[in-house]
């Protein structure tokens, strides 16, 4: 099935905070887990805040201080959905 592009960069946008809040908290470590392009996971932590997820770099290491209207809930709940849609491993 072929996913729109505004939902595939709304998933990977939260996969990827909620990755940061797992402890995957780097672009090595983010790329590492994922398999996306470099690029691809530096415009998505640039695009984050857009989804009024707070987060802080310190140095390239990155940490979420607020959910913002996203809930981290949802967001575990439906980790495999994401992946699916996302086809990361």
């Amino acid at each position: 099935m072929v996913h729109s592009k505004t939902k595939t960069s709304f998933y990977r946008r939260i996969y990827v905070a909620w990755l940061i809040q797992q402890g995957i908290n780097s672009v090595p470590k983010i790329i590492e887990v994922t398999g996306m392009p470099r690029r691809t996971a530096q415009d998505t932590l640039a695009a984050i805040h857009e989804l009024a997820i707070e987060m802080e770099n310190r140095n390239g290491t990155y940490r979420i201080t607020s959910w913002g209207a996203v809930s981290p809930q949802w967001v575990e709940d439906n980790i495999p959905q994401l992946k699916s849609v996302l086809e990361y491993p």
